[in-house]
């Protein structure tokens, strides 16, 4: 169980204008800036949960995730993790927590993955036959049998991110923080990764934070969602919840022959594009909002002014959700 209670955080960042004659000046006078990366933080997290912990750049995703792995130490606040405060008890407490860093690797880049993984086993003081066993279920998962002997340098991005994930669980840890897992991979890679940490929730009961600017990888994984901005909690909920905020707004897609007329309160042009030789016939998005008008009163408006050839309907994109979202909480 995680339990967070009123974290704060500040960094001091040297500043200067660019030029000699200003580096040579911030030798002697430097101009300092204090940067509130954190601001009263406090949520719970369960054991078994797997919550999206999403913001903006430079919201404060980093340094609370330093702060609950035990890299850093917060100004002011607590944070419990399984009865430890992680940077008191910090070698206790790295052995119940695994990372996967999307931008970094922790595997030895000029010699075969399972040298890695081995190293890392003694590094953790892993049990030899609990090691055999979490590396069989591991292979056999992630597909990584005719890769563990290839150097990690050799290996492309999406295999080299199924050897970090599993190196990151080789221990059995408790809790699993994954920080854009997924970025860069292609569609394939990116579904692989999605059902193997769907699959060690289910069956480990493994507790999973993951930061990430995919909103498809959130969609896929969180059950709930922490939504952080300037340093402050903003949102904690479900995704349906966050999607309800938006849940009146509807994307329209119509294929249509005929002119596109004005258009009535409560719909906003997306996009209009006009297909050559199919008859006259175009293609338009449009947004409804559906507290000002009915999809079913929209449509018959616009059939009896134009020929409606096809049309669908669908909530908005999550990424956009999100966006907007961001929007609203101005950051």
């Amino acid at each position: 169980m995680i339990t967070v209670e009123h974290i704060s955080k500040s960094f001091r960042v040297a500043r200067r204008n660019a030029g000699f004659a200003q580096a040579v000046r911030a030798l002697f006078h430097r101009q300092y800036e204090t940067i509130q990366a954190l601001n009263d933080i406090s949520f719970t997290i369960q054991d078994g949960d797997m919550v999206g912990y999403i913001g903006p750049n430079g919201a404060g995703k980093s340094s609370t995730i330093k702060i609950l792995s035990g890299i850093l130490t917060p100004d002011s606040g607590s944070c419990v993790i399984n009865g430890r405060i992680p940077w008191k008890d910090r070698k206790a407490h790295v052995k119940e927590i695994g990372v996967v860093f999307g931008q970094r690797s922790q595997l030895w880049w000029d010699v075969p993955v399972i040298d890695s993984f081995e190293l890392l086993k003694d590094i953790y003081s892993v049990d030899p036959a609990q090691y055999r066993r979490n590396l069989e279920e591991m292979t056999e998962l992630l597909s990584l049998s005719e890769i563990l002997k290839t150097p990690a340098r050799q290996l492309s991005l999406g295999q080299r991110m199924r050897c970090e994930i599993a190196a990151s669980l080789l221990h059995d840890p408790k809790l699993l923080f994954l920080d854009e897992p997924t970025i860069g991979l292609d569609a394939v890679s990116k579904i692989a990764v999605r059902n193997f940490v769907l699959e060690r929730n289910r069956s480990h009961r493994s507790t999973v934070i993951l930061t990430t600017h995919d909103m498809q990888d959130i969609e896929a994984l969180a059950s709930r969602i922490l939504l952080i901005g300037k340093g402050r909690l903003l949102l904690d909920g479900t995704l349906a919840d966050m999607k309800r905020r938006f849940g009146r707004l509807r994307r329209i897609e119509l294929e249509y022959v005929g002119q596109m007329p004005e258009l009535p309160d409560g719909i906003r042009l997306i996009s209009l594009k006009s297909a050559a030789g199919t008859g006259g016939q175009s293609h338009v998005v449009l947004e409804a909002d559906t507290e000002q008008i009915p999809i079913s009163e929209m449509i018959a408006c616009l059939s009896s002014r134009i020929e409606l050839r096809d049309i669908s309907a669908a909530d908005l994109p999550i990424d956009e959700t999100v966006a907007r979202l961001y929007q609203a909480y101005q950051i």
